[in-house]
């Protein structure tokens, strides 16, 4: 049973990992100056978990302010965060990594250092295809001014070292990734039956407008633009009931049979952070294998989740979703 919001009001940015019976949640701490992590046996108990500190930022210095949407990878028998830092003025922010001493998610980290990013930088993410080739997905400016955001892509040689130069690969060029300002960020990974999909936040995070667009690659070439295929119209957006949905995350149940995206979205469509939190919801696979993340639950909702349903079910998926093109 899942009751949304799972995290109470100025939770945001949510990254949830499954590890040997475990739930994990990475977040921001100590007004943005660390990273927090979580550990709970299910989704709904991860706010009764108040978590471990595993990581301060130094007192001074380019990481040490800001530190926005850390997420934690376990990679080749190690534990990664990415995160993005500053050093208080925004224009500096840039991608970091941390490298875990120990084997345990909530041990201790040392920073492995700055991602070269070429430029401005957050929200990056590992994409770690079949065949073992790794990149890093993010979202940066295209100059060294604010104003738009963009996604890139990058090959890596290892999980903290950047071996090649940037390739864009998804602009804010649709009207719902304009609102407020042209937006593209958030960039997270889902691989099925094939494809590779990166689902990312578009328009401004502080408008109800926010929303959820999606890249789709179906020959491994990811670091060929053309090889990425935009969803014309958004794959998860508000309702009359929930606004601001964006930058998620996903896991799946501990029996792997089930999919869940976790994700943050405004309780009022007054413009502003303040009052993001972090629901969750059950999606399916369409027989085409994309993924189908139907609508947001509304508010105080308690959903239950039977395994043996279908992507049809009319109580999961009303008719009023957005449908995926076959």
């Amino acid at each position: 049973m899942i009751n949304n919001p799972i995290l109470p009001p100025h939770s945001a940015d949510p990254w949830m990992i499954f590890h040997e019976g475990f739930y994990y949640y990475c977040q921001s701490a100590n007004g943005d100056t660390g990273i927090r992590i979580r550990k709970s046996a299910t989704i709904a108990g991860i706010a009764q978990d108040e978590g471990v500190v595993v990581w301060n930022a130094p007192q001074r210095g380019m990481n040490s302010r800001e530190i926005w949407a850390p997420e934690i990878h376990f990679i080749n028998g190690k534990w990664f965060i990415y995160y993005a830092a500053d050093d208080g003025d925004n224009r500096n922010h840039r991608m970091w990594v941390l490298e875990s001493e120990t084997a345990d998610p909530l041990g201790r980290y040392t920073c492995r250092g700055c991602l070269q990013t070429q430029g401005w930088a957050i929200d990056g993410t590992p994409l770690i295809l079949a065949d073992g080739r790794m990149f890093f997905v993010w979202s940066g400016w295209p100059g060294k001014r604010n104003g738009r955001q963009n996604l890139y892509i990058a090959p890596m040689s290892n999980p903290f070292t950047l071996s090649g130069k940037r390739v864009l690969i998804c602009e804010p060029d649709q009207s719902w990734e304009r609102i407020a300002m042209p937006i593209c960020e958030g960039p997270q990974i889902l691989q099925n039956s094939g494809k590779v999909f990166i689902v990312y936040s578009a328009s401004g995070s502080w408008t109800e407008d926010y929303c959820l667009g999606l890249l789709t690659n179906t020959d491994g070439d990811v670091l060929n633009p053309a090889s990425w295929t935009k969803r014309p119209t958004p794959v998860f957006q508000k309702t009359e009931h929930v606004w601001g949905l964006g930058h998620c995350s996903f896991v799946k149940s501990p029996c792997r049979t089930q999919d869940f995206i976790v994700y943050h979205a405004k309780s009022s469509k007054k413009e502003g952070w303040a009052d993001r939190d972090v629901h969750a919801k059950q999606f399916a696979w369409t027989i085409d294998g994309l993924p189908d993340f139907g609508v947001p639950a509304p508010r105080a909702n308690t959903l239950s989740f039977d395994p043996a349903w279908s992507p049809t079910d009319e109580n999961l998926f009303p008719k009023t979703r957005n449908e995926l093109a076959a």
